[in-house]
């Protein structure tokens, strides 16, 4: 008996259902205009749809949608703000992460540390581990710190093409800069050689330098730069070079595209006081890199990108160089955060006048991207939007002199922390945990996971509170 009393209930349902869509189908006339058409429909839709229970449910529902979207990441800012609050100061220095330790974002992770720097980078949430890291504090002993970050998109070749020809390239050229500074390489015929001896030199012991003090300085210019600078530079056709020089070397380097396709010497990178040019030296390597990536992505068809970011570090001056997102982030004495780059980003006004005169458009789908394909607008690779000059590899080169910050460290990373961080919250962050073995370094790209970082992420940290360079940090 229930179950035809069952049967009964479904099969009336069912017949109301029927009656009532009959109703609606049947009341809508055949010849009519549109404007009656139109009425009907609002008229139904008001009956069947607009009711407040609907309405209300519908509310609901999405609301809960929405709170189901956001937990997730809600949820990660939450453990990552309890992981460094939640007893900060009562575990060893082993247990520091404790609680609510990295787990997960800790699995693929790499980190170094050479004296005052430190590097930590993790694969986060990203299927593969696309950016690359280079701390070199001394190159061959000369004196001179390259860093260096590299954020690779579309795949590992051009961040790895980078890491290895790019940064080997610089190594290279600043060891020949300073063996032509230091006398052990010499200048023939528009060629860097090494300087050969005769039996009486090495009999007389006397220094290279010493001896080079008796050629004739033939411009006035030069010898007021050798005056003022406190460096005498000695060589005759380094000279002759240096005073050939059309123009002083600004710091803002706006190189051409010609400087890709020839061999630059060493002794091109010295302006008229004989000062280095690292400036021109990033330019010229990044531009030269660039091309002969491009060259091997077309014929591997990688259509991968990297940006750049590198930083040289002499005595008291920091030149740094960017292509693309990637960041660098200074905090001076005042605990200012002073940035050393400023990303390259489509919807740039600069960035995006750029692009459409070269025939290209820029479009958002989330964020902003050049053709609707890249978030960056300038770049190592991605030889697709290279050829059509709709991306590119110009380098900014901005040129910082120490004495006049006294920082107390430098950050340097890819654009996985900029996602979670401002200037000013990534530098008040690293001041309370340069205690830290890795100065804050793990510290902070673990807690840029935990806000919600979608990408790679990269960070070093150099740090000057212990460690100058030719200049006094005290106050």
């Amino acid at each position: 008996m229930e179950d035809d009393l069952d049967d009964k209930i479904l099969y009336q349902t069912y017949i109301s259902h029927m009656k009532i869509m009959s109703k609606i189908v049947w009341g809508i006339p055949l010849n009519v205009s549109p404007i009656s058409y139109s009425s009907h429909i609002w008229r139904v839709m008001r009956i069947y749809v607009f009711r407040p229970e609907v309405i209300i449910f519908s509310t609901i529902m999405l609301l809960i949608f929405l709170y189901m979207q956001a937990v997730d990441i809600w949820s990660r800012n939450l453990l990552g703000r309890l992981q460094y609050t939640i007893n900060k100061n009562g575990r060893s220095k082993v247990d520091k992460l404790g609680l609510f330790s990295g787990g997960e974002a800790e699995k693929n992770s790499w980190q170094m540390k050479v004296g005052h720097i430190a590097a930590f980078a993790i694969q986060g949430r990203r299927p593969k581990m696309e950016d690359r890291f280079v701390i070199n504090d001394n190159i061959n002993n000369t004196g001179v710190g390259l860093f260096a970050v590299f954020d690779g998109h579309g795949g590992e070749f051009a961040a790895n093409y980078a890491k290895e020809k790019l940064i080997q390239s610089l190594y290279d050229k600043v060891v020949e800069i300073k063996d032509l500074i230091s006398g052990k390489k010499s200048i023939v015929k528009g060629a860097l050689t090494m300087k050969e001896e005769s039996k009486d030199e090495e009999k007389s012991k006397t220094p290279l330098v010493e001896r080079r003090k008796s050629f004739k300085k033939i411009n006035s210019i030069t010898d007021e730069c050798i005056r003022t600078s406190g460096k005498e530079i000695t060589d005759p056709e380094l000279l002759t070079k240096l005073n050939n020089i059309s123009r002083p070397i600004t710091r803002e380097v706006k190189p051409s595209s010609t400087l890709i396709l020839k061999k630059t010497e060493a002794s091109d990178y010295f302006d008229k006081c004989g000062i280095v040019n690292y400036g021109k030296l990033i330019t010229d390597e990044v531009l030269a890199a660039d091309h002969s990536l491009l060259e091997a992505a077309k014929k591997n068809f990688d259509i991968a990108g990297t940006t750049a970011l590198i930083a040289i570090l002499e005595g008291s001056k920091l030149i740094v160089g960017n292509v693309g997102d990637s960041r660098g982030v200074m905090c001076d004495s005042r605990g200012n955060a002073i940035p050393l780059s400023f990303d390259h980003k489509p919807q740039q006004m600069r960035e995006r006048k750029r692009i459409k005169e070269a025939g290209g458009f820029v479009t958002f789908n989330g964020v902003w991207r050049v053709a609707g394909i890249l978030a960056t607008s300038r770049a190592l690779g991605d030889y697709p939007l290279k050829d059509k000059k709709f991306v590119i590899a110009d380098p900014d080169i901005l040129t910082f002199e120490l004495e006049d910050h006294k920082p107390l460290f430098v950050i340097l990373a890819s654009d996985g922390l900029w996602d979670t961080f401002s200037n000013d919250e990534a530098v008040n962050f690293i001041k309370e945990r340069l205690h830290e073995p890795d100065f804050g370094a793990k510290s902070l790209t673990l807690q840029s996971y935990f806000r919600g970082s979608l990408d790679n992420i990269s960070v070093i940290i150099i740090n000057f509170r212990e460690h100058t360079f030719g200049y006094s940090n005290s106050e």
